[in-house]
């Protein structure tokens, strides 16, 4: 009778080993867009927390006499005669004034400002004979400049649109030349050795690169059209928010004077809201984190 080690070696069965099992695959979230939301919303949050103090402050400051009512009415009075302004229709006239002067300078600087920071960006000889005569009106101010454009316009809506037109131009051909100027020069040397002609050069590598600067100059303008603009109608306007300041100021109609100068803020905020979507849209191609 052969025992267990008469078996041949080869024949041996090995014991069976445990096979380890698989590493679990890491967790990924099912729902990755909950995360955006709520970093939206907790950026909304904070904004409108900051936004609700204030208007508190604004309320509660002058009914406790920490400040003069007769100065800063408290914010409640301010709304009621911003609504009474709206009823009447004369805080729309006001704006509809206001915006289509606006609108027609900021539009003028955007066609005529980049072209040019483009050509001044991209050719060094226009560059060479436009930088002297930029330099001198570039820090010229616009409003010191207001009384000239008065005098050789009028006080009729040229002048107006013309001195947002001048004070807008600046920022977008500024930032347009040096968008341009600042390209990355391995971008330009690749699309080179790729064969690209200096017109799909132009096209495709310097002009998308240069665009988020050129939507910070425009950005920046939008603010100067608002800006300008109020300053433009205190002077010689018989329609315009600046205009409904400066006649509420005058006739002490402050809670007047207060709901212009909100409505004006609440303008700028669309428009640059407005601004930094159309950015977003011609920026597609950037990535984001």
């Amino acid at each position: 009778m052969s025992s267990v080690t008469d078996t041949p070696l080869a024949l041996r069965t090995p014991p069976a080993t445990p096979i380890p099992a698989a590493p679990a695959a890491p967790s990924v979230p099912a729902y990755p867009w909950n995360r955006r939301i709520l970093r939206g919303t907790g950026a909304v949050v904070t904004r409108v927390a900051a936004i609700a103090v204030l208007a508190a402050v604004w309320e509660i400051f002058p009914r406790l006499g920490l400040v003069d009512a007769t100065f800063l009415p408290p914010l409640s009075e301010v709304l009621a005669a911003w609504w009474q302004l709206v009823l009447s229709g004369e805080l729309i006239d006001h704006t509809r004034a206001s915006l289509s002067r606006s609108l027609a300078g900021f539009g003028l600087a955007i066609v005529v400002a980049i072209p040019l920071g483009l050509l001044i960006g991209w050719y060094k000889p226009v560059a060479n004979l436009l930088n002297p005569v930029l330099e001198l009106f570039r820090n010229t101010a616009a409003l010191a400049l207001l009384p000239v454009f008065v005098l050789i316009l009028g006080l009729g809506e040229t002048s107006k649109v013309a001195i947002i037109f001048y004070a807008c131009s600046w920022p977008i051909l500024l930032n347009t030349v040096s968008g341009v100027r600042t390209v990355d020069p391995l971008l330009i040397k690749s699309a080179r050795s790729l064969g690209l002609g200096p017109l799909r050069l132009f096209q495709k590598v310097i002009l998308p690169a240069a665009v988020p600067t050129i939507f910070t100059g425009i950005r920046l303008a939008g603010a100067y059209s608002i800006l300008i603009l109020i300053a433009a109608e205190m002077v010689g306007a018989k329609a315009g928010l600046g205009y409904l300041i400066n006649y509420a100021q005058y006739n002490f109609a402050v809670p007047d004077m207060y709901a212009g100068i909100i409505t004006i803020s609440a303008i700028g905020l669309v428009v640059n809201q407005v601004l930094v979507l159309t950015e977003r849209r011609f920026s597609t191609w950037r990535t984001t984190n």
